[in-house]
């Protein structure tokens, strides 16, 4: 049976609308307590975020994505785990980590498989910029990390370039066990290597 293009009650519940797209949000408001704060920047399906979100419920968790059929899909997904401490806010990823996250907020941000714009008249589209990495660790704590995994060596060197010439982020050797996302799958099984960048939070950029 095809799935309904609406979403029900229960699962749109689950996707955050904000007031004022022009101020942070506020989180607690959003998940009605304070917690850690994990972000999956461009969920998806919310196939990872909501892995994330059930092996551990004392943290919150927010989902952006763009795209309405993937932000329905992971509200479903959400809804039918009952995580009470996830959302899905449909956005530009870069955008809401511009403007939408409060200083000191996130305690991780999840960068997985962004769009690589391959071609070179293409770059400047990509989300990794020195600018968003400013963004980034405005919105961390302190010691607070970033972790992205790409499949093309190119952009993963371009980002590991830019990493290495931002002061207040620091390069980790060990991000940890993590959910396998629906992409990594797909890559995994093509027989593309998988490459990761975690970043922490160090100082403050002056």
């Amino acid at each position: 049976m095809r799935q309904s293009s609406k979403l029900s009650p229960a699962a749109a519940a689950f996707e955050l609308v904000p007031q004022d797209y022009f101020a942070p949000l506020d989180l607690v408001r959003v998940f009605g307590r304070v917690a850690p704060l994990e972000v999956d920047l461009g969920c998806g399906d919310g196939s990872f975020l909501a892995s994330l979100a059930q092996q551990d419920r004392h943290k919150n968790f927010l989902g952006t994505e763009r795209l309405l059929g993937r932000v329905r899909s992971a509200c479903r997904k959400i809804a039918q785990s009952e995580l009470s401490n996830a959302r899905i806010l449909r956005i530009e990823s870069s955008y809401a980590v511009r403007h939408l996250f409060p200083a000191r907020s996130v305690d991780r941000f999840h960068l997985l498989f962004p769009d690589p714009w391959p071609k070179r008249r293409h770059t400047r589209r990509r989300i990794v910029t020195e600018e968003f990495l400013e963004s980034i660790h405005r919105a961390l704590v302190p010691h607070g990390m970033l972790l992205i995994a790409t499949d093309q060596i190119d952009y993963f060197e371009s980002m590991q370039d830019l990493a290495s010439r931002f002061s207040g982020l620091a390069v980790v050797s060990e991000c940890g066990a993590l959910p396998t996302t629906t992409f990594q799958k797909q890559f995994e099984q093509r027989g593309l290597k998988i490459h990761r960048l975690g970043l922490r939070k160090v100082s403050e950029v002056r």
